[in-house]
């Protein structure tokens, strides 16, 4: 492999491919199977419960969602790393636009991932000093499309149930539909499938725990990204402005400012919750806001074509998977009619 890559790229492309491939082997490597880690009793006891409660949302995944039936979920990687990878957004000093990175098999996408945070850190400063604005996002959990069998992974497993299943849903959803170089086409339907899925799932609990916990932590997502995508928008407003570009970069500091203000009043409102710290922590930026913007963006044209099909996610699938077919900018269009209608 290294040979082949060698013969395609530069020295610099080639470490970062190595590094991938190093990073993905010992996920794999530490794989065992969850009922021997369930069985062993020197893992954790809320590992082995969280591990337990993942083979009834798997077989839920698969019996309602219509998700996968294969080997993913049903392993589990212990890492001993506080995430799986870390993920590097970067955009221009002026723009909400990510900048885009294209590999094999997952084409062009927004980010680029290393398995080593220093790694990541490295090439931010890189592109930090070419003057763009960086993100370095921890990841707990990605999927590798159905290449292979994707574990359970320790960077995940102690999540509350409803975010453990939450995260199941979403990263199952890859493995269906998959389009090359549209990463918000992507992610905004794993996130479609997750929340319709968590809707389900909670509803089968009779003692309501799970439908009250999901239901909170949902709130304050929601109220988190309409924070997040609203100081975006005013960002976008300035970008497209007459004003010179001092003027722009003190309006941007502003901007920025209240973001963080106006989120410890959010904090506040959610009685102290402290989940949201770390990403605010990071001093948010375009590449910061941008990276929260492609998980939400087609979501509920997603809910609407599932509505539009009674529900049935098998058929869901079926016509995503035709619109994903389709050349990028007809893609856009049908989804953005689809939001149009569902607005209306």
């Amino acid at each position: 492999m290294a040979v082949s890559l060698l013969a395609l790229c530069g020295c610099s492309t080639l470490s970062y491919y190595v590094q991938a491939v190093r990073g993905q082997v010992e996920i794999l490597v530490k794989r065992r199977p969850i009922e021997q880690a369930v069985a062993d009793l020197s893992v954790p006891p809320l590992v082995r419960e969280r591990l337990t409660a993942v083979l009834t949302m798997r077989e839920f995944a698969v019996r309602s969602l219509a998700l996968p039936d294969n080997g993913s979920y049903r392993s589990y990687s212990d890492l001993g790393r506080s995430f799986a990878l870390w993920n590097v957004f970067a955009a221009r000093e002026f723009s909400n636009e990510l900048e885009r990175w294209c590999f094999p098999i997952a084409g062009c996408i927004d980010y680029r991932g290393y398995f080593d945070r220093a790694a990541a850190d490295a090439y931010a400063a890189s592109l930090a000093r070419a003057g763009n604005d960086v993100y370095v996002g921890g990841v707990p959990a990605y999927s590798t499309l159905g290449w292979f069998d994707d574990p359970v992974l320790s960077t995940f497993v102690r999540y509350p149930e409803a975010e453990l299943a939450r995260l199941l849903f979403h990263e199952l959803a890859h493995q269906v539909v998959y389009v090359q170089d549209d990463s918000t086409f992507n992610e905004s339907f794993a996130t479609a499938v997750e929340e319709e899925g968590m809707e389900r799932w909670v509803a089968l609990d009779p003692s309501r725990r799970r439908s009250a916990e999901w239901e909170a932590a949902q709130r304050r997502r929601q109220d988190f990204y309409a924070l997040v995508l609203g100081f975006r928008g005013r960002l976008e407003t300035l970008y497209r402005s007459a004003a010179s570009d001092e003027a722009k970069r003190s309006e941007k500091r502003d901007i920025l400012a209240s973001l963080a203000a106006e989120y410890g009043r959010l904090r506040q409102a959610w009685g102290g919750y402290s989940g949201y710290d770390r990403w605010f922590a990071e001093k948010p930026n375009n590449a910061q806001l941008a990276s929260v913007a492609i998980y939400t963006q087609r979501v509920p044209a997603f809910r609407a074509l599932l509505r539009g099909e009674g529900g049935d996610f098998a058929r869901f699938y079926r016509v995503v998977k035709e619109i994903a077919k389709l050349p990028p900018a007809q893609r856009d269009a049908r989804l953005d009619r689809t939001s149009e209608e569902t607005h209306r």
